[in-house]
């Protein structure tokens, strides 16, 4: 699907904008402290419910690290490439200290690609995370990382940390990986990320499909197949929407009902401990609910967090 049908938004990809009194709350905690959430650069539709969470509780939310610009130019990324500033370093405390009056549940740490860096930023990811265990060690940690080059020692880096979830996003199926992502990123080099922190760290880890972009039914099935085999656990599968004009153009809009066959798939066929999929799904939605009924599920809610205090 091309011209204008592809910029014709169906119904089922309109949102209300987020707003309420907690909504503002931790708005407001986020500039105190200087920081960026994924969750309000991307004008992310989830927002507000994640930020709520389940029963109205402090839920989930996606901090990006290292900056605002990154050092790759991805086809589907809205962030800026290049101009990059030194890392500051009171970042993971300043993290830490807004976790902790906010109250969340569950964290997210997300980052930008700094491959100018000695070590990718892996250090400073991972001082994010022990930071955050030191104030408020019963909060749940994902670190939804870069691919570090496919570098093994600076995923040890971060993985040592000991996150609940180490994520890092495949993107899309095997054939598209280009134009999709940058030249510097790959669907095999992606793979051997998670599979290194699943096998050798024994990590939850977590991997994320756009759909829209121009795959076929079958390459989704093999990707999943691939992230599973992988040892990957969880996955969550979206709609791609196009930033501006001048990014990857959106080739179809997939229907909510295909994405609850690919649920069913994911869950049912391939074993994933959850998948999230929807037109307005991202990678961090709902990311700490669905996670820990998943935990429950299997009665490990309070292993994992006794784990992290270790």
């Amino acid at each position: 699907m091309s011209g204008q049908a592809s910029r014709r938004k169906p119904d089922w990809l309109k949102t209300r904008p987020a707003s309420g009194q907690q909504f503002a709350e931790i708005s407001r905690t986020l500039r105190n402290h200087d920081l960026v959430t994924v969750c309000e650069e991307a004008s992310c539709p989830n927002r507000g419910e994640c930020w709520s969470g389940a029963n109205g509780s402090p839920g989930t939310a996606t901090f990006m690290l290292m900056g605002d610009r990154c050092s790759r130019g991805c086809n589907f990324c809205d962030v800026e490439t290049g101009g990059t500033e030194p890392l500051d370093p009171d970042e993971p405390e300043n993290v830490a200290s807004a976790v902790a009056e906010i109250g969340l549940d569950y964290v997210v740490l997300t980052s930008v690609d700094r491959d100018g860096l000695p070590d990718q930023g892996a250090s400073h990811v991972a001082e994010t995370v022990r930071a955050i265990r030191r104030r408020n060690p019963d909060v749940l940690i994902e670190a939804l990382v870069p691919d570090f080059r496919g570098d093994p020692e600076l995923v040890d880096r971060v993985a040592r940390a000991r996150p609940d979830v180490f994520a890092h996003n495949v993107e899309t199926v095997e054939r598209l990986q280009q134009p999709v992502r940058d030249p510097r990123a790959g669907y095999e080099q992606s793979l051997a990320v998670l599979e290194r922190a699943a096998r050798d760290h024994d990590l939850r880890t977590k991997t994320s499909l756009m759909l829209g972009v121009g795959e076929h039914a079958a390459e989704v099935y093999d990707a999943l197949a691939d992230c599973r085999a992988a040892g990957v656990d969880v996955v969550t599968l979206g709609q791609y929407l196009r930033p501006s004009s001048s990014h990857l153009p959106v080739e179809r809009y997939v229907h909510p009902e295909t994405f609850e066959t690919w649920r069913a798939v994911a869950e049912e066929e391939l074993d994933f401990l959850y998948c999230a999929s929807g037109p307005l799904v991202r990678s961090s939605y709902r990311a700490g609910e669905l996670f820990v009924e998943a935990l429950e599920r299997e009665g490990s809610v309070e292993a994992a967090r006794a784990a992290a205090r270790e």
